[in-house]
């Protein structure tokens, strides 16, 4: 009898508790957010007003782009896709670049962290490439490759290493001493040391800085499909833009904003898995 009073207790607890939080989680996670995209939707219309011989409103880009948006994986010919398929040739070139860039910087991280000598030789070689724009790389690929698919990851990959380079470096760096010198005293090997000591301790800064090099490569490949053409969401833009089809231009600007949020979504996800915490905790 007394625990079926305690249960009661509990759930009458939990329906109150539910109802205190509901209009605080409703206003945060759709009130709040649809008042934004209002917001943005009402501020389109506004400036399409005044240009309406060339910026179309949201219904009239919403219905251009029905036949993009209901059949995103049409094939019509050679030059002729659906916009799913260009999206998913820019998501390959990015995640081999990032990947690539991913397996070289994570490393050269730990050895910058834990040498102070690898610190002093490639700390100025990093602070000297970290600022160059991405489009400067792309005229020393082409020449080395001689091809625009190649040319693109390695931009890709020489853009991402920067932000996980120095997060790795400064995760590995940022190690307790005191951990540091109990393995020591224990005479733990320097593999086990990385592998139960430092590794675990540097995963956040490793996964915020493999966050921010795939947000600057999913930025930096729609400028270089841009410039180097073929198939892929950037040339798309430039495309429906010579042709000045803006309806098609916002479609591509929202399906990229909404990819470039679902990929760092999906990193994040990783990253509480691997570390079995949850992102807000850090």
């Amino acid at each position: 009898m007394s625990v079926q009073l305690n249960l009661a207790a509990i759930a009458v607890a939990g329906q109150a508790a539910w109802k205190r939080a509901k209009p605080v989680i409703i206003r945060d996670n759709v009130l709040l957010p649809a008042l934004g995209f209002l917001g943005i939707f009402g501020l389109w219309w506004i400036v399409a007003s005044f240009k309406s011989d060339l910026i179309p409103t949201p219904y009239q880009a919403l219905i251009a782009n029905l036949d993009y948006i209901l059949h995103p994986f049409y094939q019509r010919g050679p030059g002729d896709l659906g916009i799913g398929w260009l999206l998913l040739a820019s998501l390959r070139r990015v995640l081999l670049g990032f990947g690539l860039g991913a397996v070289v910087a994570i490393p050269l991280g730990f050895l910058i962290g834990m040498s102070k000598p690898a610190m002093m030789a490639l700390n100025p070689l990093i602070q000297i490439f970290k600022p160059v724009s991405p489009l400067a790389w792309l005229p020393i690929a082409l020449s080395i490759f001689n091809l625009a698919e190649p040319s693109a990851i390695f931009v890709i990959f020489i853009t991402s290493l920067w932000p996980t380079i120095i997060n790795t470096a400064l995760g590995v760096s940022s190690v307790s001493k005191d951990y540091l010198d109990v393995a020591r005293v224990l005479e733990m090997p320097r593999w086990r040391r990385i592998t139960k000591i430092i590794l675990p301790a540097s995963l956040p800064y490793i996964f915020t800085g493999l966050r921010i090099s795939l947000g600057i490569a999913w930025l930096v490949i729609v400028a270089v499909e841009m410039l180097t053409g073929g198939v892929g969401i950037g040339f798309f833009v430039w495309d429906e833009w010579s042709r000045l089809n803006l309806s098609s231009v916002f479609l591509a600007v929202f399906v990229i904003g909404l990819t470039g949020l679902l990929l760092d979504w999906a990193v994040g996800k990783i990253q509480e898995l691997v570390t079995h915490r949850s992102i807000e905790s850090h």
